[in-house]
C-alpha cells in the first residue's frame, strides 16, 4: 500500500513538472505588421481596369454552383473605373431566370502572393433582394496550372449573399475541408449593418502558419485558421502563391439559395482598393 502511494505521488509530481515545463500559448503580436512593406497594390487611379494587374474570366463559369451569370471581357461595362473606384455590375440582359440571362464581370489579379496582409476596400450593393453573391477571395496559384479544387486551397475573404443583407462571411476550403463534403472551415454570417452603405476593409494576416481573417482592424479577428500538427497539400495547401479573383455571380448554391429577383438589377459591388503587404525577414 506504502509502494501504491508513494508511485501515486511521484505521478503527480512529474505531472507537475511537465505542466510547468509546457510552453506557453502567447498572444498573437499585430503590431509587427505596423512595419510591413506595402509590395502590390490597385487604387483603381485611371479611367478604366489596369490589364497589367487583372485578367478577366469570359463566358459561364459557375464551377458547378449553379450559378446563372455569363462573364465579360474587359471593355464591357460590367467592369468600369472612376474617381478611384473599381465597379463590378451584374446585369439583367435576357428575360430572367435562366442561365445566360444575366452578365457580370470576373477579375483575377495575374499576380500571386505567397504570406502577407491582404486588404481589399469595398461597398456591397445597395439594394435589398435576393440573388447576388459578390466574392472577394483567393485561389492557389496551382489552380491556374490544373491544379485543382480543393486540392490548390481557396481563401474567402470576403463573401456576401444579397437574401442575408447587413452580414458577410468568410471561409477556407481544403481537400480536407469543403463545402462539397461539407467540412469547410468558415465563420458563418458575421452580421456588419453598413456593408451595403460604407466601405468595409476585409483582409487577411496569412503567416507560415496560421491564417487570421479580420474587418476593418487587423485585429479585429473573425475567423482563426492554424496549420494542423500534421500537415500535408490536403489540409494546408497554403505554402503556395495564391492569386485575388473578385466578382459578381447570380443565384448559385450560395448566392441562390432563395431565388433570383429580377427587379433588384443592376447590382453593383464597389472596390476602392486591394493591396498586398509583407514582413521584412527581420519580422
Amino acid at each position: 500500500m506504502l509502494l501504491h502511494k508513494t508511485l501515486s505521488l511521484l505521478i503527480v509530481f512529474l505531472f507537475l513538472i511537465a505542466a510547468c515545463n509546457e510552453p506557453r500559448q502567447t498572444e498573437y503580436d499585430f503590431s509587427k505588421w505596423d512595419s510591413a512593406e506595402l509590395v502590390w497594390s490597385d487604387e483603381f487611379d485611371g479611367i478604366e481596369v489596369d490589364t497589367t494587374k487583372w485578367l478577366f474570366e469570359e463566358g459561364a463559369h459557375g464551377w458547378g454552383n449553379r450559378e446563372w451569370q455569363n462573364y465579360q471581357s474587359f471593355g464591357s461595362d460590367n467592369a468600369t473605373v472612376e474617381d478611384g473606384v473599381l465597379s463590378i455590375t451584374a446585369k439583367l440582359v435576357g428575360e430572367g431566370q435562366n442561365v445566360g440571362d444575366y452578365t457580370s464581370a470576373r477579375l483575377n489579379s495575374k499576380e500571386a502572393f505567397l504570406y502577407g496582409r491582404m486588404e481589399i476596400k469595398a461597398k456591397m450593393p445597395d439594394h435589398k433582394g435576393n440573388g447576388v453573391w459578390p466574392a472577394l477571395w483567393m485561389l492557389g496559384e496551382p489552380f491556374r496550372n490544373g491544379g485543382g479544387w480543393p486540392r490548390s486551397g481557396e481563401i474567402d475573404i470576403m463573401e456576401y449573399v444579397s437574401y442575408r443583407p447587413d452580414s458577410t462571411l468568410v471561409t477556407i476550403h481544403t481537400t480536407a475541408n469543403n463545402h462539397v463534403d461539407g467540412t469547410q472551415v468558415s465563420s458563418d454570417f458575421v452580421a456588419l449593418p453598413t456593408i451595403e452603405e460604407e466601405f468595409h476593409k476585409f483582409g487577411i494576416l496569412w503567416e507560415e502558419d496560421v491564417l487570421h481573417f479580420y474587418i476593418d482592424e487587423i485585429d479585429n479577428i473573425l475567423l482563426t485558421f492554424n496549420r494542423p500538427t500534421i500537415h500535408n497539400q490536403k489540409n494546408w495547401p497554403f505554402d503556395n502563391p495564391f492569386y485575388f479573383l473578385m466578382n459578381i455571380a447570380v443565384g448559385g448554391n450560395l448566392g441562390g439559395v432563395k431565388g433570383v429577383d429580377d427587379s433588384i438589377f443592376p447590382s453593383t459591388m464597389h472596390v476602392d482598393y486591394v493591396r498586398v503587404w509583407q514582413l521584412s525577414d527581420k519580422n
